[in-house]
């Protein structure tokens, strides 16, 4: 048994980060993890399945492009376990260096499952189901979420898969169905339609990444019709029959119509997550989702116990996690912290095109009866974007007539997911067109179609 002033139960992006920044603070820290350090997002999900959409992006361009960059080659072909183990050793290699993360600011990492086993106790039990318990004067729950299943098609690893079984498969499906057209979905689809699944998505909401704004969304679905990816949107998937053969999914318009019979080997579930609640988290006040409640200062009803990252709610998204931990941990130590609940961030989808946003989208500003200008540029008339064979997608900036500040950005093309770092930066220092216009972006960079896309806004617009 030892006493810590902080132990965190989690290892992912939320728990590892906040381990180590209370560590920073001169704290005896523990981080009690069961898989590996770095979590779901490190070991599962964020970075092997970027791992995979690279190989697939690189595939791609040397069957598709080739000869559009003056290059010939005999039997392109690929190795498919060879493709799956690269992501592999790039989680390894990643969860290893937060491990070392760990020894350098003496974090205690306890390899178990963590529980609550009373006020400022918690236990790890390990592999072998040792039960060792701890003191801590403050708990920080990091526990994550996992993929939702549906009432009628519940998991089973082989034809029903979540997206920790998608990025795994021992053999590449020749038909896939995917139920969820959010970034998981999305992601897959175009990752094994690269390799040359057959793959059919269905979609509840009116489009792909229906949170996105809707003219990204429609210019995405585009470009998946050209790359032979198949959807169904409004759509709900009404009945499933699984059997050793393959999977049939019965499906109809949302809104009432004749039903349809989709087949595949394989349906990936892609609908949403659930919170992971440890252990004597029973008295836990959950929302009406079943996510945990916290104040704005991180802080659950649990005397002592804060929680951070997936489990207290969407958006579910890794740079979250981190930010609120960090929040969490500096609330816990310093009464004059002045704590930040998430209200803007950016959200990226990994796909070709790729996708990212941040701040209000059109449809928003509309429902909230504000006043703005919409700002275009497209990347066909970017020199940059010609130059690299990338000329698909466009940058959309929203402002606020009034004042002419960063209401939103809206981007699908390459690097989408680089160039929103500067769009974030700008609606965080409430920055106006003038500032974003006389900010010299360099030529020939993707990035000056953010300086375009401002000037066009507000009729200033040089190169279209």
């Amino acid at each position: 048994m030892a006493t810590y002033d902080l132990i965190v139960i989690g290892g992912g992006p939320a728990g590892y980060v906040g381990a180590i920044r209370a560590a920073q603070l001169g704290k005896k820290v523990a981080c009690v993890e069961n898989d590996r350090a770095g979590g779901t997002c490190l070991n599962w999900g964020c970075i092997p399945t970027k791992a995979l959409l690279k190989n697939a992006e690189m595939y791609t361009t040397l069957k598709d492009k080739a000869d559009e960059f003056g290059l010939s080659f005999d039997n392109l072909s690929y190795d498919w376990s060879k493709v799956i183990g690269r992501s592999r050793n790039v989680s390894n290699k990643l969860a290893g260096g937060i491990e070392f993360l760990f020894k350098k600011n003496k974090v205690d990492y306890l390899r178990g499952t963590g529980a609550l086993a009373g006020t400022g106790k918690v236990s790890v039990t390990d592999a072998e189901g040792k039960t060792e318990t701890h003191d801590a004067k403050n708990v920080l729950l990091a526990t994550g979420c996992r993929a939702r299943d549906l009432p009628f098609l519940k998991f089973d690893g082989q034809r029903v898969i979540g997206a920790r079984e998608a990025m795994l498969m021992p053999e590449q499906p020749k038909e896939l169905l995917i139920i969820g057209a959010g970034a998981i979905g999305v992601e897959f689809a175009y990752f094994y339609n690269a390799f040359g699944t057959k793959v059919t998505i269905v979609e509840m909401m009116d489009h792909l990444l229906p949170v996105e704004d809707t003219e990204v969304s429609q210019a995405l679905e585009k470009s998946f019709k050209k790359q032979g990816i198949n959807f169904h949107t409004a759509t709900k998937t009404t009945a499933a029959q699984v059997a050793d053969s393959g999977v049939e999914l019965t499906i109809e318009p949302a809104k009432g119509g004749d039903s349809v019979t989709l087949k595949g080997d394989v349906v990936l579930v892609a609908v949403g997550v659930g919170a992971i609640l440890p252990e004597g988290t029973e008295k836990l006040k959950l929302t009406d989702r079943g996510f945990v409640e916290t104040n704005d200062r991180y802080q659950t009803n649990l005397p002592g116990v804060s929680a951070a990252g997936d489990l207290i709610g969407p958006p579910w998204l890794a740079h979250v996690a981190s930010f609120e931990a960090i929040h969490a941990v500096e609330s816990m130590f310093d009464p004059k912290h002045k704590s930040k609940k998430v209200g803007l961030f950016p959200g990226c989808t990994y796909c070709h095109p790729e996708v990212a946003s941040i701040g209000l989208t059109e449809r928003a500003c509309k429902e909230k009866g504000i006043a703005y200008k919409v700002g275009k540029f497209p990347f066909q008339a970017s020199g940059r974007a010609l130059a690299a064979g990338e000329p698909e997608g466009f940058v959309k900036l929203i402002y606020g007539e009034k004042y002419g500040e960063l209401l939103g950005a809206h981007i699908i093309g390459a690097q989408a997911t680089e160039l929103i770092a500067e769009m974030g930066l700008a609606i965080t220092l409430e920055a106006t067109h003038e500032e974003l216009e006389s900010t010299i972006h360099a030529h020939p960079t993707l990035s000056e179609a953010i300086h375009e896309a401002t000037s066009d806004a507000f009729g200033h617009v040089i190169h279209i």
